[in-house]
């Protein structure tokens, strides 16, 4: 079935979903943190190991918070 701009249904449902989750104060809040921590390591620099550390964890966060929006647009497909 087509939405009115010619689209898949279940497309333009799934985009929708996905904006929800992007829009909501959970993910936005999540996000921002994610992405300031790994700005932080690099305004500090990398030194030592515990600095990569840091830079992974980071980075893991940033990747779960991506992650759930796309397993939100999978999730509704079912």
């Amino acid at each position: 079935m087509l939405a009115a701009d010619g689209e898949p249904k279940a497309l333009v449902t799934n985009s929708a979903s996905r904006l929800t989750k992007m829009r909501s104060v959970e993910w936005l809040g999540q996000t921002v943190a994610s992405l300031a921590w790994i700005v932080s390591v690099f305004t500090y620099g990398i030194k030592e190991n515990g600095d990569w550390l840091q830079l992974l964890a980071a980075s893991a966060w940033f990747i779960a918070n991506v992650a759930a929006v796309w397993s939100t647009d999978s999730n509704s497909q079912d």
